[in-house]
């Protein structure tokens, strides 16, 4: 019995942890259903944070740039709003062609994404 509530307890710790990684996004229409604001630059060198596009769900990040795009607002853990200026945004990204570029580059804009 003792052994059962470890095991349950060890579960749901693990599971919180995983609900607060933000990396499974959704695009949103409107500002004001957005978590987010996001605006992409034109150079790596101008990122908050480098995003490589994964193609399966699994794949998704732990807070650190991989990013999948899913099909419904309720499977995401955040909604994005891409907006069309820079002083806009809470976030600046630039999209990476390799999962191993993806990455932070300013660490005070990493609580957004959690």
């Amino acid at each position: 019995m003792k052994l059962l509530k470890i095991v349950v307890f060890v579960s749901v710790f693990l599971g919180m942890l995983r609900i607060g990684y933000a990396q499974k996004v959704f695009s949103v229409d409107y500002v004001n259903q957005a978590d987010v604001k996001i605006f992409v630059v034109k150079y790596e060198n101008q990122a908050d944070l480098k995003v490589f596009n994964v193609k399966y769900q699994n794949q998704a990040g732990d807070n650190n740039g991989k990013w999948f795009f899913t099909q419904y607002p309720n499977q995401a853990d955040k909604k994005l709003f891409f907006v069309d200026y820079e002083n806009q945004s809470d976030l600046k990204i630039f999209f990476v062609d390799y999962e191993n570029q993806s990455g932070w580059r300013n660490n005070t804009k990493k609580h957004l994404m959690y």
